[in-house]
């Protein structure tokens, strides 16, 4: 799929936010210190959530994931972008219904640690 096409596509998905990914998108990442994109395009992968500045991703995942084929891609997608440095964290949609707070402990660790750590490496 081309990169206009994803393009395309990933504003469709923004427009559809699952429950979940609106949860997480208004209670925690869309008022987040450091900057979140949602749906953002990286190689040919629309991620669901994108911090430049920690390069860590944030995938929330529906009942779908849980199929072999599925694992297996999300497998092969979370080593493409490892490939770029991009950390890639993954959430159920039941650990955003009923892990809330922890999964948003999670991701501000994986920041702050994150961006502490390639201030130190600079």
């Amino acid at each position: 799929m081309s990169n206009s096409r994803l393009t395309q596509l990933s504003r469709v998905l923004r427009n559809n936010a699952t429950p979940q990914e609106k949860k997480l998108w208004y209670q925690l990442l869309n008022k987040f210190p450091v900057r979140f994109h949602r749906q953002k395009v990286i190689l040919s992968f629309i991620t669901d959530f994108y911090c430049h500045q920690a390069k860590l991703v944030v995938e929330v995942d529906g009942s779908q994931h849980d199929e072999e084929e599925n694992i297996i891609l999300d497998q092969l997608r979370t080593e493409k972008l490892e490939m770029l440095g991009i950390k890639v964290l993954r959430f159920t949609n039941r650990d955003i219904d009923y892990q809330f707070d922890a999964v948003c402990w999670e991701i501000t660790n994986h920041v702050e640690y994150r961006i502490v750590r390639k201030t130190i490496d600079s």
